[in-house]
């Protein structure tokens, strides 16, 4: 991926069955495929997972290219460990900066702008597991200067019209996005698109505005080039932060559509007890309404693998 400036950054955003109760006759990775974005989801040995996931879409050296800056952004949004499911496994996050490593980025930057205080989140969400090299450092976006402010051309007078984004994001060569799989009490669910909260300044402003419309429009300025959701386990109920009931996936799904990603694993889990398809999630919902994605799994080209 080439270095985008972050004026080219800017111009960027101008610019149902459920899949976990189909038959396993139709779950196999040699099934008929759509014509639509491809998805990659990869099951099993969770050391595993990530480079599976990335082979399937492609391979690591579709999206980096030697020299490049690249930005992780998994969710260490609460100050709980793994097992609860409110942040990104580690070693998910680990085996990404592995991958940006071997394709030899110069530089790579995991962060987040956590809810609770960032020296807790780091210490119990265990993420130090992934600064594994001195090209590897951890940023918490907790101070304004951080940020920058960027229009939002197709944002809205009463949503999002103006927004400040994290500098790092606009200046890197690739943003990826690792979110971890989980239910949210004012969205129904967080995955991708609702991860990207974690990339501005001012997350409140959201939730005092249209959320889902909101969540939908920043998705027109921040665009990852690849989005990996931790669904190793998935927190089903008492999202964001927890306590819930958690559902072992075991799973990583990845892909560069946003929306056909989440989409496809909102269809991995039951939510608040509940079978829930893309379409259902109102953000989800909006964001293909701006154009953002494929919504219908039908329409996906999907490739699955066992490791």
């Amino acid at each position: 991926m080439e270095k985008i400036t972050r004026r080219e950054f800017v111009k960027i955003g101008a610019g149902a069955a459920l899949a976990a109760l189909l038959p396993k006759s139709l779950m196999r990775a040699d099934r008929p495929a759509g014509s639509g974005p491809l998805i990659g989801v990869a099951g099993g040995d969770n050391s595993k997972l990530v480079r599976a996931a990335v082979d399937l879409v492609g391979g690591i050296d579709k999206f980096i290219k030697p020299g490049g800056v690249i930005c992780i952004k998994p969710n260490l949004s609460f100050s709980s460990n793994n097992d609860c499911g409110t942040t990104t496994n580690p070693l998910v996050v680990k085996q990404m900066v592995e991958l940006c490593l071997e394709a030899g980025a110069s530089r790579v930057i995991v962060m987040d702008h956590t809810i609770h205080q960032a020296e807790l989140c780091v210490e119990r969400s265990g993420i130090k597991e992934a600064i594994i090299d001195r090209k590897v450092s951890l940023v918490t976006l907790q101070q304004e200067r951080q940020y920058a402010e960027i229009d939002v051309p197709r944002g809205t007078d009463t949503e999002l019209s103006k927004i400040k984004i994290a500098k790092a994001i606009q200046d890197a060569d690739l943003l990826v996005n690792m979110p971890v799989a989980k239910s949210h009490s004012a969205t129904g669910v967080s995955l991708g698109l609702k991860a990207l909260m974690g990339l501005i300044w001012d997350r409140g402003y959201l939730h005092r505005v249209a959320l889902d419309q909101a969540i939908a429009e920043l998705g027109t300025v921040i665009k990852p080039g690849l989005t990996l959701i931790d669904a190793t386990r998935a927190l089903t109920t008492g999202g964001p932060g927890g306590p819930g009931k958690t559902l072992i996936l075991d799973k990583v799904v990845a892909g560069t559509d946003p929306v056909a990603v989440d989409s496809y694993t909102v269809g991995l889990a039951p939510w608040y007890g509940k079978a829930w398809t893309g379409n259902q999630v109102k953000h989800i919902r909006a964001a293909a309404g701006l154009g953002l994605g494929e919504i219908d799994p039908a329409k996906m080209q999907i490739r699955e693998s066992k490791v």
